[in-house]
């Protein structure tokens, strides 16, 4: 269990996931169950995925009930084949009431974390870093980045305060690229690094000649980004955006770039498909490969 990933947000956030389930109770399941009942359930994969959220859905039930117990039988960034990966013990009655909620983050993490991967595995080799960007979904932002580098991505900015990327409402109300690149470099604690949104050729110039610290490559055709990447490779950190999807990122992987971002990842992927089910009985999972830790 990743206790880091249990901030006093995310704390929040899986309280605001129970109470919209549980403000009224659960009808069913107190009917149906003494609260002295107890049993087990499982998860289990139902296609293969790459698994996030573990923390986060054993957290949830223990929220519930701190008397359920969670048994993992794999672990976040481990890609996983169809069946059980992780078991959980206690009142049925609590189980049943923190099932939808633990799977809500489970399959939502698990399915930014699988998608991560298929588009990292299309730039393997290339030497092209796959980034995040900041399209997540409001409150999840630091789970769904823990599920970019579970699946092989690095995380682009975490927040506003994290880096300067002018863009290009910036610049254009700034007055230039020169202009807001001055202004940000006067102003900015000496570290931080600057990045510079830029449509053509001529604005990768003058973001070169600013002294941008990189650049990001908005919505260019692959040739003008291989043309821009051999004229300022090494000079400058190369990023490219924008209608980056599984049909575009392996051709991207060869023009040279240092960094992909992509939204997709983050507000674009489908869930994951998981289940919890009691009683019965499933063969565990098979571990596929360890794609990265916690």
């Amino acid at each position: 269990m990743d206790a880091s990933l249990l901030t006093p947000a995310v704390r929040q956030l899986i309280e605001l996931s129970l109470e919209e389930d549980l403000h009224g109770g659960d009808i069913t399941s107190d009917a149906i169950f003494d609260a002295d009942t107890t049993g087990s359930a499982t998860f289990r994969a139902k296609q293969e995925l790459v698994l996030a959220g573990c923390t986060i859905a054993e957290a949830v039930l223990q929220q519930v009930d701190p008397r359920l117990a969670v048994t993992w039988l794999a672990q976040d960034g481990q890609r996983i084949g169809i069946g059980a990966f992780g078991t959980v013990t206690g009142p049925v009655r609590s189980i049943l009431r923190g099932e939808r909620a633990a799977l809500n983050f489970l399959r939502k993490l698990s399915g930014v974390a699988t998608t991560t991967a298929t588009f990292a595995a299309a730039l393997r080799g290339s030497g092209t870093k796959l980034l995040d960007t900041r399209k997540t979904t409001p409150g999840f932002r630091s789970l769904e980045k823990h599920a970019v580098r579970m699946g092989g991505g690095h995380n682009h900015r975490l927040d506003l305060s994290s880096g300067a990327m002018l863009k290009n409402n910036h610049i254009d109300a700034a007055g230039g690229i020169a202009a807001a690149v001055d202004k940000v470099r006067a102003r900015a604690p000496f570290l931080t690094m600057i990045e510079v949104e830029v449509r053509n050729e001529e604005e990768a110039a003058q973001a070169v000649a600013a002294g941008a610290d990189a650049m990001l490559l908005d919505n260019m055709p692959l040739e003008q980004l291989r043309r821009i990447a051999d004229t300022y490779r090494g000079r400058i950190r190369l990023e490219a955006s924008g209608n980056v999807t599984l049909a575009t990122i392996e051709a991207l992987g060869t023009a040279g770039l240092d960094y992909v971002s992509s939204g997709w990842l983050t507000h674009s992927a489908p869930a994951a498909d998981i289940s919890l089910t009691i009683g019965g009985s499933y063969p565990p999972a098979a571990l596929l490969e360890t794609i990265a830790t916690p």
